[in-house]
């Protein structure tokens, strides 16, 4: 079984383990070359490190009696995507409305700003310049097409 159908194998089965949760949501799968497989499960409201621990020994079990993976040679690690990893899903986007985000285009131009709102097609990011009399809002719409990733921000 090659990478892509190995990927396609295991969303098929973290989509079953998770289908009675309709809030929870699949967002990434990798499989190194050394067999180690990451799963990055999200929430609408994020996900907890036990449910994720749940996730992990279920499909762990499946993956050992399915005998995927010949001597049990694999590793699995199911998390949540961390702030380190970009925004891939139209709900992480809704998720995180209200948060800051750094947008890089297919141009590779930046532009840092609070996520206002997202749609099918788009989002909208208001970006603050300037400080006391001079500060000036701007919003920018960035449709999805042109965005290469969005990573969170973290503000003090």
């Amino acid at each position: 079984m090659n990478g892509e159908a190995q990927i396609q194998a295991l969303e098929q089965r973290v989509s079953g383990l998770i289908s009675s949760e309709p809030d929870v949501f699949l967002v990434e799968v990798r499989i190194k070359p050394t067999n180690n497989i990451k799963v990055f499960i999200d929430g609408d409201q994020g996900v907890s490190i036990e449910k994720l621990v749940q996730y992990n020994r279920r499909l762990y079990r499946q993956l050992e009696e399915e005998n995927l993976y010949p001597n049990g040679d694999f590793s699995l690690e199911v998390s949540s995507p961390g702030l380190d990893e970009p925004l891939k899903l139209h709900r992480q986007y809704l998720k995180n409305i209200g948060r800051f985000v750094e947008v890089t285009d297919k141009e590779d131009a930046k532009k840092e700003g609070k996520l206002i709102s997202a749609t099918e097609a788009d989002i909208v990011i208001e970006e603050t310049t300037g400080k006391g009399k001079k500060m000036e809002i701007v919003q920018h719409t960035i449709s999805f097409a042109n965005i290469k990733t969005t990573k969170i921000q973290i503000k003090f």
